[in-house]
């Protein structure tokens, strides 16, 4: 069992760092001959384990998510403890099941994302993009992300599954609520990681998840509630389609579904929005490549913004049998972290890791998720909202800039900027 001196991936103050000392960190963990094992932390109210390999390169990355009948996604795949019941009912899900389980509930979702349905939608994701811009004209600038990388994602995400436009903040605020435990400003919680032994406090804690609690299920009441009203009289719209018919999803399905959709589809693409505004300032010769020919490189500009920032950094996996790959030999049980941002930086596979490219001939990231059974449903969409929002952007604010340094969100979990300045 390797350890890696000096790093401490599950010491949260590590993911508050600098993003370079980061970067070097797992530059140096991919030096090693094999993964490290990292301790988990002491949860209170919430059974931990010894620990889990730290999987950092794009090879182990790669092979680990197609061989999902070895690296399984249950009993949970976005959460290092187990998930205790009180939560799964909330965030199960589907990103938390292997097949039969989750074939099924892919297949049925899926119908989201054909290419019919992300075509009919084409108008109104532009509508949406023209409407958020506009305003953000009108208002002047201010916080790039609360005023438009945060705005277009749970709009569109909404749209589809016919949640009215009066809930729209309150679908923010409480995604902002799920994946942000770990920061004060949207947990309300002060925690004391001055020490790298530092406890977390029994009452802070209880007091997160009571709000993580809260948070889950007002978004999954509000879905079954529009569920309910779907089965009733069908609309035509995404949650019709998903409660009605010979395959379909049960009520709890549905709330669970919705609250991964709303958190998966709306937190990493505005991130991703996020990131991109600023590598584009900080990078005024990639900006001036694709302003200059928008249409030939924003294809490529997404998949470098998705592969730099890899807005989810991890998910886990665990091992079903005793199994030797790429020179570790890992024992039934044992977990492993898959670690998107790292794979992403591969010297193995990536010239110039660390340098923007928006013209890269060969860009295989993990941004998306590894290749297999659990790659992002909604990777098309994503990138159809990238590009929307940065033609319009360009096209009504053809100056805009970041402007001073972004407020970088404390997680393990999502690579989130909370707030960015910008001018135009």
């Amino acid at each position: 069992m390797t350890v890696a001196p000096g790093i401490d991936l599950s010491w949260i103050p590590f993911w508050g760092l600098p993003q370079t000392e980061r970067l070097d960190a797992f530059r140096r963990l991919r030096e090693l001959d094999r993964p490290v094992f990292v301790q988990e932390n002491k949860i209170p109210f919430i059974r931990h384990g010894a620990g889990y390999y730290a999987l950092v390169r794009h090879a182990d990355v790669s092979e680990a998510s197609r061989n999902a009948g070895i690296f399984s996604s249950e009993p949970t795949a976005n959460s290092i403890p187990d998930m205790p019941r009180w939560l799964a009912v909330y965030f199960g899900s589907m990103i938390n099941m292997d097949d039969p389980r989750h074939a099924r509930l892919r297949r049925i979702v899926s119908r989201a994302f054909t290419p019919r349905v992300l075509a009919k939608m084409e108008q109104d994701l532009q509508r949406a993009a023209e409407e958020i811009v506009g305003r953000a004209v009108k208002d002047g600038p201010g916080d790039f992300v609360t005023q438009i990388a945060a705005r277009l994602p749970v709009r569109v995400i909404c749209d589809m599954i016919g949640i009215p436009g009066k809930y729209h903040d309150m679908v923010l605020s409480r995604t902002n609520t799920i994946l942000a435990n770990a920061d004060g400003e949207y947990s309300g919680i002060e925690v004391d990681y001055s020490r790298q032994d530092a406890p977390f406090g029994r009452w802070a804690t209880a007091r997160g998840l009571v709000k993580l609690l809260r948070a889950g299920h007002e978004l999954s009441a509000l879905a079954q509630r529009l569920g309910r009203e779907r089965r009733r009289h069908p609309t035509g719209d995404l949650t019709s389609l998903l409660v009605n018919g010979e395959e379909r999803l049960t009520t709890q399905e549905l709330g669970s579904f919705f609250i991964l959709l709303v958190v998966a589809g709306s937190e990493t693409t505005r991130n991703a929005i996020t990131h991109g505004l600023k590598l584009l300032t900080d990078n005024p010769g990639q900006r001036e490549l694709l302003t200059g020919d928008f249409e030939t490189h924003i294809g490529g500009a997404v998949e470098e913004i998705v592969r730099y920032a890899t807005p989810v950094i991890q998910f886990r996996r665990t091992v079903t049998r005793d199994h030797s790959m790429n020179g570790q030999d890992y024992k039934k049980g044992d977990k492993v972290l898959l670690f998107y941002n790292s794979a992403n930086r591969d010297e193995a596979v990536f010239t110039d890791p660390d340098v923007f490219d928006i013209t890269r001939s060969s860009n295989p990231h993990v941004g998306f998720g590894g290749p297999g059974p659990h790659y992002c449903l909604g990777a098309h969409l994503a990138r159809r909202e990238i590009t929307v929002m940065f033609r319009e952007l360009f096209g009504r604010m053809p100056e805009i800039r970041s402007d001073g340094e972004p407020a970088y969100l404390l997680s393990n979990f999502i690579n989130g900027v909370k707030h960015l300045r910008y001018r135009f």
